[in-house]
């Protein structure tokens, strides 16, 4: 569904415009639909003067109001430096709160937003009272527990879950998936089934490079469910355009596991971006197909991790063409 920026967010066909745009995410996430496209954005700096975050909101409402996707993620960043002893190839610097800055400076934008939560950051006041701000507001979030066992955190993400679960609201909550960590564990799918448990809708995964890792994943996550006879939820597989080694060697950092042949097609490519973004359209083309055998309900999160804006625009350009590609496989 297209997002089209809308006149003032006080009239009242505006309202019901967004009602029914975030009822079609609901229904399209409760139904366990396949093809469900988001895309993820990283809100400005916490010190970015008001003007400046203003004018770059501006340019979020112009360049998603055009995008045929099902919904806005909104990301809320932690620093994830405990989690490695590398260093980090980019400063981390804290970012406006993403509750704020979708309600603030997006809100004309006729999108479901998705707000992320890193739980570890926040209260048991502070979560709660976000859970409770509107409740008979029908809202999406994405709980994210601590980058690593050594991260000092106020609220861990089960007592989260119990808080989650213990007040009224109308909140579709997510979770997060990370196919690389069940290379390791090889118990990533039963994760999975446990935010289920705890009231997990859908799942949005870390960026994914590694495309046998992500069809483990997905194949124990199908037979797992298929024994216990639990029905299976949507995942959405997150794909960000590579275009430079800064941002390659970022991305390392992060986490994202990038095979070693993949990263040699990279480097050694003549245009490293155009190369990402055919190399991550031919894997998700086989992922989605993989799924869809199983039935899977497998969608896509698009994001860019880089701020340079050749690597935004190939990230919105990728969203466009796998939106071509999912019509295309559905045709068939």
């Amino acid at each position: 569904m297209s997002g089209i920026a809308s006149g003032p967010a006080n009239t009242r066909s505006y309202s019901k415009i967004l009602k029914a745009i975030i009822a079609m995410l609901r229904d399209k996430i409760n139904g366990r639909q396949k093809g469900i496209i988001t895309f993820g954005i990283t809100p400005p700096k916490q010190d970015t003067p008001e003007d400046k975050v203003r004018e770059i909101a501006q340019k979020h409402l112009v360049r998603f109001s055009k995008l045929d996707i099902d919904g806005l993620i909104v990301y809320d960043l932690q620093d994830e430096s405990e989690r490695t002893n590398e260093a980090r190839p980019f400063p981390f610097l804290s970012t406006i709160d993403s509750g704020i800055y979708a309600d603030s400076y997006l809100n004309d934008l006729n999108l479901p937003k998705i707000i992320y939560r890193c739980i570890g950051k926040y209260d048991r006041n502070e979560l709660k009272s976000f859970l409770m701000k509107d409740p008979a507001k029908e809202s999406y979030s994405v709980f994210v527990g601590a980058s690593s066992k050594n991260q000092n955190v106020s609220v861990k993400l089960n007592e989260a879950y119990q808080i989650y679960r213990s007040v009224e609201t109308n909140l579709i909550l997510g979770g997060v998936t990370i196919p690389e960590r069940h290379s390791k564990s090889n118990d990533e799918h039963l994760r999975i089934l446990h935010k289920i448990e705890n009231g997990c809708k859908f799942f949005v995964s870390q960026v994914v490079y590694n495309i046998e890792a992500s069809k483990n994943l997905l194949s124990d996550y199908y037979f797992q469910c298929l024994r216990n006879n639990i029905p299976m939820v949507p995942i959405l597989l997150t794909l960000t355009p590579c275009g430079s080694q800064k941002t390659l060697d970022f991305m390392k950092w992060l986490g994202i596991n990038i095979p070693r042949w993949l990263e040699n097609e990279l480097i050694h490519s003549e245009d490293i971006l155009e190369k990402s973004v055919r190399l991550l359209k031919h894997q998700f083309t086989e992922l989605y197909e993989f799924a869809l055998e199983k039935n899977i309900p497998l969608g896509c999160n698009i994001e860019s991790v880089s701020v340079r804006k050749v690597e935004i625009d190939a990230s919105v350009q990728l969203a466009v063409e796998i939106g071509e590609i999912l019509r295309k496989i559905s045709s068939q």
